[in-house]
């Protein structure tokens, strides 16, 4: 409807020249109706973009830095105000169920040695009656702590490892707990992307901690390349930027995630230094047993690592 609006049409003498005139106009019209017609839906390319993150996450094997600090904006430029607190971190994931949308994931904490051993285990369903359940490892106490869900107003979300990412931030299949919006298409950093408005249906409105997201999707390869999390006020609460893109397996994923918490001033870096996906994982490696047992966890983990290439 955009070209009627600011289409202007000048009457000549010549009838043949006026119905030029409107013929041009009325195929340019056709042309940008059967285009809008011819895009995805938002939601339909939301459930491309979390099928393409559980493949890549289904029986995974990845070696990632964690890194944490204060921040600044100085000259325009964000910098830390404190010396990051870095992790080595190795992780195990993999999708169950028949839609793969279950998901299970280990992560094992290798340095600093004060934190080594510590470790985080998460169930995450597809089912919406669910909550997201997550139990972390102290290897100082010798003890497992089964964590709150953290999602909702009520109750603090479950960090990872003491960053800024959450298990909600990294959870997968849920898109039909949203409801989407196409906001706009057009450019961004070099690449033609889709914006994307999230806002979460009564279901999952309960137990999440963000009132919409905002999605910078990667037209040719649905990969988000930035993400706005905003807080249940409308105030913009975190901002997650991805970089270093690699295809994998046919499927892309961003070996570089960096998420800034605005309301804190603190952000945390996740590069993926390693990963092997598609790879064979005994579902009895994805308990309790893995977090206490260090004999049994590095036998296992050993294994899998010769997948590493």
């Amino acid at each position: 409807m955009w070209l009627l609006k600011n289409a202007k049409f000048t009457y000549h003498r010549s009838p043949s020249l006026n119905m030029q005139c409107l013929m041009v106009a009325t195929a340019c019209l056709v042309s940008a109706l059967t285009q809008a017609d011819q895009l995805p839906s938002p939601q339909t390319i939301m459930d491309k973009v979390d099928q393409q993150a559980r493949e890549v996450s289904n029986a995974t094997l990845s070696k990632s830095q964690l890194s944490s600090c204060d921040f600044a904006i100085k000259n325009k430029k964000v910098l830390c105000t404190e010396t990051p607190r870095v992790k080595s971190i190795e992780s195990v994931s993999k999708q169950l169920g028949e839609a793969k949308k279950d998901a299970q994931s280990i992560s094992i904490v290798l340095e600093p040695a004060s934190e080594s051993g510590i470790g985080m285990l998460t169930y995450s369903y597809d089912d919406s009656s669910k909550d997201t359940e997550s139990w972390l490892y102290l290897s100082a106490l010798g003890k497992v702590k089964r964590m709150a869900s953290g999602t909702g107003e009520d109750q603090e979300p479950v960090s990872l490892f003491g960053s800024e990412f959450t298990t909600e931030d990294m959870e997968n299949g849920n898109t039909d707990e949203y409801d989407y919006t196409l906001l706009q298409s057009g450019p961004y950093k070099s690449r033609e992307v889709w914006v994307i408005e999230a806002k979460p249906k009564p279901i999952r409105y309960a137990k999440t901690n963000y009132g919409k997201l905002i999605y910078w999707i990667d037209q040719e390869r649905y990969l988000p390349l930035k993400i706005q999390a905003y807080d249940k006020r409308e105030t913009l609460h975190k901002r997650i930027m991805a970089t270093e893109h690699e295809q994998i397996n046919g499927h892309w994923l961003s070996r570089d995630l960096t998420i800034y918490n605005l309301k804190r001033q603190r952000l945390s870096n996740m590069k993926t230094e390693k990963i092997a996906v598609n790879i064979k994982i005994d579902p009895d490696f994805l308990t309790q047993r893995t977090l206490t047992d260090f004999a049994y966890r590095e036998q296992v983990l050993e294994s899998l690592r010769n997948y590493f290439q």
